[in-house]
């Protein structure tokens, strides 16, 4: 008996020892796999398409491009003609934008001073008197299109308070730095334009009315070909914009303003800017003030308005416009929110709408078009297919050559990834429809059920539901899936998409509150409609305000939520930027409940699962402070969660050799300790 039981023992142990064995062999296989390909994808760049940015020549007849000589293997500028594709190398030289209209001078700033160089006799006159101890900068630097006047914004950021970051140094003795930081509530840096003569006798500060809580400035530019400026101007909050016209002497003109209770510009900026046409005499702008994203067309004095676009549908951009052919081109996509497309409509005013991208190539086309219309260089992609780039004649779309197809990159994509990304729209009732994008593994069983690993970001900057190459973090999702899991992302109401204005302000007043809604509705019906997902096993990450999301999630939903991975979170809003937060939420003071109902510190009570929060002790935007404050909250309640800190890494956790990919590394093997992985 004695030895039936030592033999039972030993053989116990052996089983445990193997299937340790076979554990330890399974996690070394799947973090040597996972490494290998995120070094593909980030430091070696091997999914990466590279842009194409032309520059036209003014009379279209070419473009230049900057590419590496095969036979040198160096850098070089070459000019095509548009016809015949006849290849020159030329200079190499840029174009100075600070040489005047008639060639002979240039413009210089030194030590916060602004000089005008006579390139002949290389005399150089001051035309700015030094700022003192004053903490000042140059901006929109321009020379007037008659060459006697330049004008400026000056920055002053003196007010601005600073905040102390340690600096890499002696480790026992850091360095210390003072960056200049205006927080939610704080005072903004001044902002003044002026107008110099260019002979350097005068400077003209425009009497701009500066309110006691600060203001912001958009397009600074000079008029066609005469001597009067444009200032567009905006209020603290975002919520009312002008056009000013100025004369050299100082005198201000307003031709145009507009007040929205929401926001007139966002933090994208689409809507800022003017665009002049008929020798000054109108100009073209955009505006959300009819519900929609549209472009008007507005005489000088301001009196008469006329709508470009018609219809219920967002510009996306603007594309160029052609005012001998008497055209606007523009980017839409008025059936589907993850796609872009170039459109055109007359500047008469009758609106008939007319695309130009071919109907039979759905997803995101983009477009360098040349001065006079004629010519394009046109980038096309899908989320799962790699851009191809061409020249093309407009308006017909006639392919002129290739200039890149990316051949190589396709096979790969084809062998690498063989199942391709999956959008489906999620109606979730009350007329709210949010644009997903699914990825599987690449062995998907579809009779199986698999844990949902949720991409969020679903703040007003940016949409995470693109159908265009490389989009939000696509690379790394399918890095993900392929450990098994099926990673999900959902554009939630608020988010940029091109929805209509009470899509993307819906939101207002709290970040946060709506997108936890939304995206835990739209995930349980996703789940309806897709049995393969498996709710008991979902986790979430986000990045900056998807961190602040995937914080959010944790702590209202914690039922749903059982893992959550927040980067560079902003779990104190109020401690964030003014810039950014107070055109969505105003200021604290302004907007007390909605602060608080947004801040997910307030919420943190509600964590049950895992969580795991990462920043950079360099962060200059999401600053570790405001991180430092859930922490300590955490601790106080007593909740495990596990906290990383990159040393000396700002926002995007890039700085220093591996980062990128320990960043990832990091998120995947948090996701696979804590939430069981593969088909069940």
């Amino acid at each position: 008996m004695k030895y039936f039981f030592t033999l039972i023992i030993v053989s116990f142990s052996v089983v445990i020892q193997t299937v340790a064995g076979i554990a330890k062999s399974q996690t070394a296989r799947w973090q040597e796999e996972a490494s290998e390909r995120l070094r593909a994808i980030y430091d070696r760049n091997e999914f990466h398409a590279p842009e194409v940015e032309a520059e036209w020549l003014p009379d279209s007849s070419g473009y230049k491009l900057r590419e590496t000589d095969p036979e040198t293997k160096k850098p070089v500028v070459a000019l095509y003609d548009i016809r015949s594709g006849t290849r020159n190398i030329v200079d190499d030289a840029k174009s100075e934008k600070f040489i005047s209209p008639d060639g002979q001078r240039v413009l210089e700033t030194h030590k916060r001073k602004i000089f005008v160089t006579d390139l002949v006799s290389n005399k150089q006159t001051q035309l700015t008197e030094d700022g003192g101890d004053r903490d000042i900068s140059i901006r929109d630097l321009r020379w007037s299109p008659s060459g006697k006047y330049v004008s400026f914004v000056e920055v002053d950021r003196t007010e601005v308070r600073q905040r102390s970051v340690l600096v890499p140094g002696d480790p026992s003795y850091p360095g210390v730095a003072r960056n200049r930081f205006a927080r939610v509530g704080g005072i903004l840096e001044s902002l003044r334009v002026g107008i110099a003569e260019s002979a350097g006798e005068k400077v003209c500060w425009l009497p701009i009315e500066v309110p006691a809580e600060g203001f912001y400035l958009g397009q600074v530019d000079w008029i066609g070909n005469s001597d009067k400026l444009l200032i567009e101007k905006f209020s603290r909050f975002r919520d009312k914009r002008e056009f000013w016209i100025a004369s050299v002497d100082g005198e201000l003109t307003r031709i145009y303003g507009e007040t929205n209770d929401a926001w007139a510009i966002g933090s994208h900026r689409i809507n800022s800017g003017a665009r002049w046409i008929r020798d000054g005499k109108a100009f073209i702008f955009i505006s959300e003030k009819d519900g929609w994203r549209h472009a008007w067309l507005c005489t000088r004095d301001g009196k008469k308005e006329t709508k470009l676009i018609h219809g219920e549908f967002d510009l996306i951009n603007r594309a160029h416009v052609d005012e001998a052919g008497g055209w606007y081109y523009f980017y839409a996509s008025p059936d589907n929110a993850t796609q872009k497309y170039l459109y055109r409509v007359p500047l008469d005013g009758t609106g008939t709408l007319e695309r130009i991208s071919p109907k039979d190539q759905p997803g995101t086309h983009d477009y360098q078009i040349s001065p006079d219309a004629q010519w394009a260089i046109h980038t096309y992609s899908r989320l799962n297919t790699p851009p191809i780039v061409e020249v093309v004649e407009l308006p017909e779309h006639k392919v002129v050559r290739v200039i890149n197809d990316n051949s190589e990159l396709k096979a790969k994509m084809k062998q690498m990834v063989p199942r391709p990304s999956e959008f489906v729209q999620i109606d979730v009732g009350g007329g709210v429809v949010m644009d997903a994008v699914i990825t599987k593994p690449s062995d998907f069983d579809a009779s199986k059920k698999y844990p949902v690993f949720v991409y969020v970001y679903g703040e007003p900057y940016l949409q995470t539901v693109l159908d265009k190459w490389g989009a939000a973090q696509i690379d790394f999702h399918r890095v993900v899936a392929d450990t098994g899991y099926v990673v999900v992302s959902i554009d939630n109401r608020g988010t940029a998409a091109p929805k209509g204005a009470a899509w993307r302000r819906s939101v207002f007043g709290s970040l946060g509150p709506l997108s936890t809604e939304d995206q835990t509705t739209a995930l349980k019906k996703l789940a309806k409609m897709e049995p393969y997902i498996d709710l008991d096993r979902v986790g979430i990450w986000g990045w900056s305000g998807g961190g602040s999301n995937t914080l959010n999630a944790m702590f209202r939903k914690p039922d749903v939520y059982h893992v959550g991975i927040a980067v560079v979170p902003k779990p104190q809003p109020w401690l964030y930027n003014a810039w950014f937060q107070e055109i969505y939420m105003r200021t604290r003071e302004v907007n007390p409940e909605g602060y608080k109902r947004s801040a997910p510190i307030n919420f943190a009570e509600g964590l049950k699962g895992k969580l795991l929060i990462v920043t950079g002790s360099g962060e200059t935007n999401t600053h570790i402070q405001i991180i430092e404050g859930l922490v300590d909250r955490l601790i106080e309640l007593g909740k495990p969660f596990d906290y990383m800190v990159y040393p000396n890494r700002d926002h995007g956790l890039r700085e220093g050799p591996g980062t990128v990919v320990h960043v990832r590394m990091l998120i995947l093997r948090y996701l696979i300790e804590n939430l069981p992985r593969g088909p069940r």
